[in-house]
């Protein structure tokens, strides 16, 4: 079992969470909420909207997600999800736990998706803590057709 960082469409809410819900994908477990450490761009970008964060760290916002524990299954199903390595990287990065009053409750390391091919304008796009396709943002998520 590993830890994976989630700040899009797989967080609670979102559309793409019953993925993670769906045992055909594996096994995934909610464990706490979290914010990144560093700073990174995460941006809503293409013709679907998708939450990218830009592995550019110390640009950005301490983003803040959902860490799941995982099975080698589901990671597995998050790499073919994710187009990992193609258009995703998972690599490691260090995450603030966060209790329920907002407080610090340790230091967790977890995979992340973070995107590697990305148009060079994205690093002017305005640049969120936190994703919600919901959001004030204006830039409602297109899902794909798996």
């Amino acid at each position: 079992m590993v830890h994976v960082f989630m700040y899009g469409t797989l967080k609670k809410g979102q559309s793409n969470h019953y993925k993670l819900l769906n045992s055909d994908n594996g096994q995934a477990e909610f464990i706490t909420c979290a914010r990144t450490i560093d700073k990174y761009p995460l941006v809503i970008a293409g013709k679907r909207n998708v939450p990218f964060l830009l592995n550019v760290p110390g640009s950005g916002h301490r983003v803040y997600g959902e860490i799941y524990r995982v099975d080698q299954k589901m990671l597995k199903y998050l790499d073919w999800f994710n187009k990992c390595p193609e258009w995703y990287q998972r690599t490691s990065i260090q995450l603030e736990i966060l209790k329920k009053n907002e407080e610090s409750g340790g230091v967790e390391e977890a995979f992340v998706y973070s995107t590697i091919k990305y148009e060079p304008g994205w690093l002017h796009k305005p640049t969120y803590e936190s994703y919600d396709a919901n959001g004030d943002h204006g830039l409602k998520f297109v899902p794909r057709d798996d």
